[in-house]
């Protein structure tokens, strides 16, 4: 076995040259010498067959004055160390010189304070080969200062400390450092013997508490940082199978759909709703009119043209990397910020390894409806009900903004506000130059944003510029509602029955449109996509957040659980208790069994056998 020593505050790892060692203790000491002592231990580790199973604490020496470079209360600081050191039940070393009157030893006055009967005080007298074999003999066998285990005595300094010892061996005083580690091994095993019953029985005690916790808190569920990871892939897996089941075509389609409706809303809302000449749509439905005819190749050209592979597919994977999160975000991951992250991160590289591929796919796949779209009667039914409901929730939105306003501005104060706006609209157009002839196109917005006398003292009292300009965003609803109550009753009307109608009934194509776009949309996203998603990410989950992990990251993993780091603290206890209890129980038989022979021997012994 290689003999080698351990500094482990420092780090230093196994160290086999012991004048290294020498010197690092060295360079330890004489860093605390502002303070000449530290509480803080220097902690020296020696593996070596040869030295027997201790932990010595080497304490400074006593002193009786201090120099003039050390600190005044030196003499109490390494008093008051030693003191915390020798204690019950640590076995005390009290080291005095043989050429010095023991009457004066600071450390056998000390050991006597904490140990009154010197029943674990071992008296060691250094510098033996100072005094003559005569004077050492009176030393060890010291009546003066008794000891229940006695003094040794021994040399550690000069050419040949085994020499020195020689005159004291041949009168048989216990001396040297052979006699003293014998002394030591033996003195603990005996008093480790006599707590074995009182150390099994509070083991004992313990145990059991620590198993009445864990059958009350955990009923005994035994649990291991691998089961537990084991178990918060799991959730994560069934929770996503649960996720891409529910997660299916008719959802995407409806984000697809309602995404869609919105760029219809505002095509119309920019091409037809604010157009002066939509009132003569209408009349329009029975011949054929170029105007709405180019307004409607607009129209669908800025809905089909306007990215609609992009931006289905970027809203597919927003929703999608939308619903990860919330699958990440109730028990246990709300414990594991880390494994949360690493969740979204597997999620993205799959997403982004196939994002651009499934955009190229969908624009190719729609590219036909940019040029022309045909729409059966049927198509032509259900886009009817999806424009109608289109047009019935932007009444509904217009009216719930103009109702906002109202409730904040007053009815009363509303009214006269716009009824002071529309005047000053009919004055203006009848001052115009060319007042009586037909105006220019001019949208409801345009209309509303015309300029308002700024001098305060022109308009009437208490209208304001914020009052004004909530009267002329309200004017903007109501006509924006008209408008919407315009085309829902043309739409439901005759004059929009069929798909011959589409010049003058705009928001039904579109809807035709938009639904052939969102169906193949949503299949090529799902084919290029989703699929590969779905398939690939459990995968992925098993083989970096699981397999490879090594057994640190895994325990790691489970005590950021705090409860889970409790149960594994508690189970960990229990099982050290066990081992204990059991080692314990064997020492105390084997204790008992030995102390049993010794009284038969010393029977037999006094029978005269």
């Amino acid at each position: 076995m290689t003999v080698y020593g351990e500094f482990p505050q420092l780090g230093f790892g196994k160290v086999t040259n012991f004048q290294q060692i020498q010197r690092t203790l060295y360079d330890l000491n004489m860093a605390v010498q502002d303070e000449c002592i530290s509480d803080k231990p220097i902690e020296l580790r020696i593996y070596s067959p040869n030295v027997p199973d201790l932990t010595l604490v080497d304490l400074p020496g006593y002193i009786q004055i201090h120099s003039k470079n050390q600190p005044r209360d030196l003499k109490e600081k390494i008093a008051d160390l030693c003191e915390r050191y020798i204690q019950e039940p640590n076995v005390i070393l009290a080291v005095c010189a043989a050429d010095v009157d023991l009457a004066n030893s600071e450390a056998l006055r000390a050991s006597r304070k904490a140990d009154p009967l010197g029943l674990r005080t071992i008296g060691v007298l250094t510098k033996l080969d100072l005094v003559s074999p005569e004077m050492g003999e009176q030393l060890i066998a010291h009546n003066d200062y008794p000891l229940h285990l006695g003094y040794v005595g021994v040399v550690c300094g000069g050419k040949n400390p085994q020499a020195a010892l020689v005159p004291f061996q041949k009168r048989d005083l216990t001396v040297g450092v052979p006699y003293l580690r014998q002394l030591l091994m033996r003195t603990l095993e005996e008093r480790m013997g006599s707590r074995l019953s009182i150390l099994a029985d509070a083991v004992d005690q313990e145990l059991a508490e620590a198993s009445y916790q864990f059958k009350v808190m955990y009923n005994d569920r035994r649990i291991t940082a691998e089961s537990y990871l084991a178990e918060t892939m799991d959730t994560l897996k069934h929770r996503f199978k649960d996720f891409a089941r529910q997660f299916g075509k008719p959802q995407v389609r409806q984000e697809v759909r309602t995404m869609l409706e919105e760029r219809i809303v505002e095509i119309c809302e920019q091409l037809y709703w604010q157009d002066p000449k939509q009132q003569e749509m209408a009349t329009a439905a029975a011949k054929t009119d170029p105007y709405w005819s180019h307004k409607l190749n607009l129209a669908s050209s800025a809905l089909t043209k306007s990215g609609v592979g992009r931006a289905s597919t970027q809203l597919v994977v927003d929703s999608l990397m939308s619903h990860m999160e919330k699958l990440i975000t109730n028990e246990p991951f709300v414990h594991h910020p880390d494994t949360r992250r690493k969740v979204l991160q597997l999620a993205n590289e799959i997403i982004r390894h196939k994002f651009h591929t499934t955009v190229d796919q969908v624009e190719n796949t729609i590219k036909p409806y940019k040029f022309e779209v045909e729409c059966t009667d049927l198509e032509w039914a259900e886009g009817t009900k999806r424009a109608v409901a289109m047009l019935e929730r932007e009444i509904q939105a217009s009216q719930k903004s103009y109702d906002s306003i109202k409730s904040v501005v007053g009815r009363r104060t509303l009214n006269g506000a716009i009824s002071y706006l529309t005047k000053l609209d009919k004055e203006k157009h009848a001052d115009h130059p060319l007042a009586g002839t037909k105006p220019a196109p001019e949208s409801s917005m345009d209309m509303l944003l015309r300029a308002v006398p700024s001098d305060p003292g022109e308009r009437p009292s208490g209208y304001t510029d914020t009052l004004l300009a909530k009267a002329r965003t309200a004017l903007y609803y109501d006509r924006r509602m008209n408008n919407l109550y315009n085309r829902l009753y043309h739409i439901k009307s005759r004059s929009c029955r069929s798909p011959e109608c589409q010049d003058t009934c705009p928001e039904i194509f579109l809807e035709c449109v938009s639904e052939k776009l969102t169906y193949t949309a949503v299949m090529f996203i799902y084919i290029e996509l989703l699929n590969e998603f779905f398939f690939q990410f459990p995968r992925d989950v098993d083989e970096r957040l699981y397999y490879d992990l090594t057994k640190n990251q895994i325990a790691a993993f489970a005590r950021e659980n705090q409860s889970v780091r409790k149960q594994l603290d508690l189970m960990d206890r229990k099982a050290v208790l066990d081992l204990a209890q059991l080692k314990l129980r064997a020492l105390v038989r084997r204790q008992e069994e030995m102390e049993r022979k010794k009284r038969e021997q010393e029977r037999a012994a006094a029978r005269g056998y």
